[in-house]
């Protein structure tokens, strides 16, 4: 019998009375899902009282564990599992010691009804809807920033909120290696001509119910265990993570472009693996969970666009799409995976392709660096946003939905979540990178292929996944790729596909 991950008595106290953080934090999971699912829009000034309620709730019991957490921390001979739940313990204490009951509430309260704001302020591309709320809500984080404390520029405080450890300075360190040559990479692909910048596909109009069939036989691809997951609709795909065994994501269907549908679901699957990984003898702790949002998204990008894009992912899955959609069987299977890795300057984010998505993220992390200085106020994004997508991207919005108020984020408050798009882009390239090195690049793509996703999926998982997060997101990369946010893989892997 394999000896238990927690032995020391302060350790399994913590544990016994951190079930109660733990179940706040469920409940606020299950309702924040299905504010974005299923509640109806009136329902907004209730859900945002009782977030708040609970949030406050959650601060309190976190607060109570202090004492518990300082005696353990001292406690000779921690093994890796109990030194992890302390020094999670310990930032979620530090937060809760440094941010007011009174802050929190206000956050909670101008993220629910700044969702709803959001949401109406995209259909009616008004970015004047959104203003307010988004006004009051970059305040919030500044003030935040403030109480948490920092070193160095203000968006450190809110960086490391969704990757520990990560700050200003990695991160141009990150975009400045990686950027300019990305840039150069886009240059040829758009002068060679062999990717194209446009496909008869992506202006087909689509039935929603056969792009439903090929995105539910995506999951059965994928193995997703339908006893553990489920899949709905929302207006901006997402996962959540509601327990161990209830791990669910969204998709959704715009009727134009059915690629956009298939890698939203493959996306949002592949963070779903990863929750459906973790050990989950650290369920109820403070270890368990993903690392960070970095590390997420690298779980989720690989499967999007390293595995997902590649041409042995399309020979898999081209004949269930010529199946369920009538128009693409004048496609062959080159075509297809022509359409699948078109490159263009593009407006949206989330439709971009994976050369040119980076420059996306690129702008968003400026722009948020500069709101929290003071550089830029609200009433300003429009145009800077503007201005900074014919700059960096080479096209420019013409509607504020094709601009600002394309991604949701701001209206849940997190500030700081973006650039963890571009380290999830790094750290795939690094996961597969090594798998290649550990199976073989022959076997490694084979397997893709013929779709034996089971050691691919074991290998994520033993290496990267089952550790949730008893190590920080810079130690787990040394300890797997012996470097961490190094650019240089993905670099190479978009030159070889797209240059060789």
């Amino acid at each position: 019998m394999a000896a238990p991950l927690f032995r020391n008595k302060s350790i399994k106290e913590l544990l016994d009375r951190y079930k109660r953080v733990w179940s706040i934090s469920h409940g606020l999971r299950l309702m924040g899902w299905d504010l974005e699912v299923y509640m109806p829009e009136k329902g907004a000034k209730e859900r945002s009282e009782a977030s708040s309620q609970l949030e406050l709730m959650l601060q309190r019991e976190i607060l109570s564990l202090k004492a518990l957490t300082k005696e353990a921390a001292l406690a000779n001979n921690l093994n890796v599992y109990e030194k992890g739940v302390v020094r999670c313990n310990q930032r979620d204490l530090d937060y809760f010691t440094k941010i007011p009951p009174k802050l929190i509430e206000k956050m909670a309260k101008a993220t629910s009804n700044g969702f709803i704001a959001w949401r109406t302020a995209r259909e009616k591309s008004e970015f004047k809807i959104f203003k307010p709320l988004l006004e009051e809500i970059v305040h919030l984080n500044r003030e935040k920033a403030d109480k948490l404390g920092y070193r160095g520029h203000p968006y450190n405080a809110l960086l490391d909120m969704y990757e520990e450890g990560f700050t200003v300075k990695a991160a141009d360190r990150m975009f400045g290696s990686m950027i300019p040559r990305v840039k150069k990479i886009t240059e040829k692909i758009l002068a060679e001509g062999r990717f194209p910048q446009k496909h008869p596909l992506e202006k087909v109009k689509y039935s929603n119910d056969d792009v439903r069939k090929v995105n539910e036989h995506l999951l059965k691809v994928l193995g997703m265990p339908g006893d553990r997951f489920r899949m709905d609709l929302s207006a901006h795909p997402f996962t959540m993570e509601i327990g161990g065994n209830d791990v669910r994501i969204t998709t959704r269907y715009e009727g134009i472009d059915f690629k956009t549908s298939l890698y939203s679901t493959i996306h949002e699957s592949g963070h779903a693996i990863y929750a459906l990984n973790y050990d989950q003898r650290l369920e109820m702790t403070p270890a368990g969970g993903g690392v960070s949002l970095g590390i997420h998204e690298s779980q989720s990008r690989l499967w999007e666009n390293i595995i997902g894009r590649s041409r042995q992912f399309t020979e898999l899955i081209y004949p269930n799409v010529v199946k369920n959609i009538p128009f693409a069987r004048k496609y062959s299977r080159d075509s297809m995976y022509k359409y699948f890795n078109s490159v263009k300057p593009s407006l949206i984010r989330v439709e971009a392709d994976e050369v040119t998505y980076n420059f996306h993220v690129y702008l968003r992390y400026e722009i948020e660096k500069k709101l929290m200085s003071g550089k830029i106020s609200v009433p300003e994004l429009p145009q800077y946003w503007n201005d900074m997508m014919e700059e960096y991207v080479g096209v420019r919005p013409k509607r504020d939905s094709q601009g600002v108020l394309q991604d949701v984020h701001w209206a849940h408050g997190s500030i700081g979540y973006f650039p963890t798009y571009v380290v999830g882009n790094v750290v795939g390239a690094l996961s597969v990178a090594a798998m290649e090195r550990s199976m073989g690049k022959s076997v490694f793509w084979n397997r893709v292929r013929n779709g034996q996703f089971n050691p691919i999926k074991s290998w994520l998982e033993q290496k990267i996944q089952k550790w949730c997060s008893v190590y920080p997101p810079d130690e787990l990369q040394k300890m797997v790729f012996r470097t961490s946010y190094d650019p240089k893989a993905f670099v190479a892997y978009l030159e070889e596909k797209y240059l060789s």
